[in-house]
């Protein structure tokens, strides 16, 4: 009986020893942190949910597929793309990661259907992909032989909020976002796994109504713009961009009415003129500052967070 005691104690200081986060399975990978600046350490948005057995990735701009590969995961083995809004910089990356997922590699193998959800125009913008690359996906049916279910898409739209996505106790609600007056639809979304939630902005203005569905989430990733003030008044398009994105004031007043475990931010806009100072991340720390005082990243390629009892941060090591 004794040494049964003792057995049950050194578990227990064995169980208490454990990082908090050890079982957790909900897990977020920022795989594009950037914005459409050709920028080899910030690839286009694109975020990867991991929720148990479930792979959900949001957006698929610049370097998708290669960031996913570093990851070690084959394209094949992402469960569905959900797409926030239609702007070429996070749908540039879905022809490779569909095509690319399709063949006979290790980093693809696809074998049933590519699942893509939207907002109402996802359907026109798969089949004008699978309408551009026909003579691909032809010639690879004949000389490659690849099983031609992999390659067919199933595509699913979307009209108004709500959720999108249920599978294996996640549930994935869609939220409408301001990205500005001509672009729309534009969305954002909640996933929400074994009570814990993850709120991903999208591409946003300051937004009512992503505050209200981002309530107390355990982690929230917004977007961000930053722009030297003299650049913003001598270039009129850096002003068109920037009335289309979140200040880090902006954004950090939604991080304090909104009271996430942790914020981060994502699909960083540093809009540069050589002729002025090029903002940084320690100007979008120190301006986030002026309205928010709560826990804070910003995001970079490849950075996870674990969702458990605490939001641990981890950066990515190359093997």
């Amino acid at each position: 009986m004794k040494k049964l005691v003792m057995r049950i104690i050194a578990c227990l200081v064995l169980i208490a020893a454990l990082p908090a986060n050890a079982s957790s399975d909900f897990r977020v990978t920022l795989l594009g942190t950037g914005s459409p600046n050709p920028n080899a350490q910030r690839s286009g948005p694109a975020t990867l949910v991991e929720a148990g057995g479930v792979r959900l990735l949001i957006d698929a701009g610049r370097g998708t597929s290669v960031r996913l590969w570093q990851l070690g995961i084959p394209l094949s083995k992402v469960d569905v793309l959900l797409l926030t809004h239609f702007h070429s910089d996070h749908t540039v990356g879905i022809p490779d990661l569909w095509l690319t997922g399709w063949v006979d590699t290790p980093y693809g193998r696809r074998k049933t259907p590519f699942q893509v959800i939207g907002p109402v125009g996802t359907n026109r913008l798969m089949s004008g992909l699978q309408q551009a690359y026909a003579d691909d996906i032809r010639m690879r049916l004949e000389d490659e032989k690849n099983p031609p279910e992999g390659v067919q898409v199933s595509a699913a739209e979307f009209k108004s909020e709500g959720a999108v996505y249920r599978k294996d106790g996640v549930v994935v609600t869609a939220f409408e976002v301001d990205h500005g007056d001509a672009i729309k639809p534009a969305y954002g979304y909640r996933i929400e796994y074994k009570g814990k939630s993850v709120v991903i902005s999208g591409d946003t203005r300051f937004s009512e109504n992503l505050i209200k569905h981002a309530q107390h989430a355990d982690l929230l990733v917004h977007e961000v713009a930053t722009v030297h003030p003299d650049a913003l008044k001598a270039n009129p398009g850096f002003k068109r961009i920037f009335d289309h994105h979140a200040s880090p004031q902006q954004a950090g007043t939604v991080f304090t009415r909104t009271k996430p475990k942790l914020a981060a931010y994502t699909h960083l806009v540093f809009l540069p003129d050589p002729r002025f100072p090029v903002q940084t991340v320690d100007d979008v720390i120190r301006q986030t500052r002026e309205t928010y005082d709560g826990p804070l990243q910003v995001g970079a390629d490849l950075m996870s967070f674990d969702i458990g009892e605490k939001v641990e941060v981890k950066s990515f090591k190359p093997q």
